[in-house]
């Protein structure tokens, strides 16, 4: 069993503490992501498991095992890191077994985890091109067969995918996430990207200032968010967020002064006169006739749109509620134009509602 267990963690650099205390499991054979904006402690934090970083407090442990004081070597790790680290003049057959060959391992040995290291990664028609005579999706698939051949207890991942255009990256991930399924080792990977976090991971943890601020499924941060933050981060679009007051038992008004009831997830759990925000995605805002085919309550609104960005088979549309822009969907769009007016039902059972002070949560 290879979890890994990060307990009451600090990181400092002089008087800036990067990493807060942080606690957090991941199971053996999960793919857990760290996501977070740039700055938020996920590399640090990585680094500290790789045996990179040092500790300044708390305890790192890897299968059982306190792992702080050993060098990144012997805590059976492999990272894969956004530069490729490639030997140039290796053809990759000989990057992949490089680590082996310094391992004095047996020829034959190394001859069979290399082929079975490009085997799972479509490696074997280019095993003696060298890497300048590869494209950026080739490399890092040569990175990740580099790490497969340690056979680790641990996958490392840090910012894999942020050299590649866009294509790429949607094929690296699924490159990953087959990976995973085939070795099902342990996998912690750390991106900026809350796209590659919600398609990659059986477990996301949101940073941000050193602190997690939430561990869960994609879809438990997606549909539960604890914060406006983790609401905003999590999601494309992000969820809009418009002001409101609490009116009496069963209403919030905006500050138009249009009323609508209070969602269902946050009955009881508000006073009159509280300042809150009402959180939805644009997925609950659409166009009549456009489909909100979920049956529940809705709220009606008349709305001038401002900008439409077609998708295909859905459109964006930026429009204004209360004052405040937000944004909402249309499937099986027509062509709209700036200052249209249309007229949008909310879907209000999938609404959020939020404390203005505190920006947590307020949930039932």
């Amino acid at each position: 069993m290879t979890e890994v267990v990060i307990k009451n963690v600090i990181k400092r650099y002089g008087e800036n503490q990067a990493v807060q205390g942080i606690n957090l499991e991941i199971k053996d054979g999960e793919f857990a992501v760290l996501v977070g904006p740039s700055g938020c402690g996920k590399s640090t934090t990585l680094r500290m498991i790789a045996g990179l970083e040092s500790v300044t407090e708390g305890d790192i442990s890897i299968g059982g095992r306190r792992v702080n004081d050993l060098p990144p070597r012997e805590r059976n790790i492999s990272m894969v890191f956004q530069n490729y680290a490639l030997y140039p003049h290796m053809t990759v057959r000989e990057n992949l077994g490089f680590s082996l060959k310094i391992a004095k391992l047996e020829e034959q040995k190394i001859a069979e985890a290399v082929n079975h290291a490009a085997e799972i990664l479509g490696l074997d028609e280019l095993m003696d091109r060298r890497p300048a005579e590869l494209s950026g999706g080739q490399r890092q698939r040569v990175a990740m067969g580099r790490a497969i051949v340690r056979e680790p207890d641990v996958f490392l991942f840090d910012e894999p995918l942020s050299n590649l255009d866009a294509k790429l990256r949607t094929q690296m991930r699924v490159e990953i996430k087959k990976l995973h399924q085939h070795v099902g080792n342990t996998i912690i990977y750390v991106t900026h990207d809350q796209v590659e976090a919600m398609t990659l991971a059986d477990r996301i943890v949101l940073m941000k200032d050193g602190y997690i601020v939430q561990v869960g499924t994609p879809l438990d941060l997606f549909n539960q968010p604890v914060n406006t933050f983790v609401a905003t981060f999590i999601g494309s679009p992000p969820m809009n967020l418009v002001n409101a007051v609490v009116q009496g038992e069963n209403a919030i008004v905006l500050e138009d002064g249009s009323h609508l009831p209070i969602p269902s997830s946050a009955k009881n759990r508000v006073e009159d006169g509280q300042k809150v925000l009402l959180g939805f995605r644009a997925d609950h805002l659409m166009p009549k006739g456009h489909a909100i085919s979920e049956e529940g309550p809705t709220g009606e609104f008349e709305l001038p749109i401002n900008l439409s960005e077609p998708l295909g088979a859905e459109s964006i549309l930026y429009t204004e509620i209360a004052g405040q822009e937000v944004q909402a969907k249309m499937l099986n769009p027509r062509p709209v134009v700036s200052g249209e007016v249309l007229k949008f039902e909310l879907q209000l059972d999938k609404c959020h509602l939020f404390d203005s002070e505190t920006t947590e949560a307020i949930r039932s």
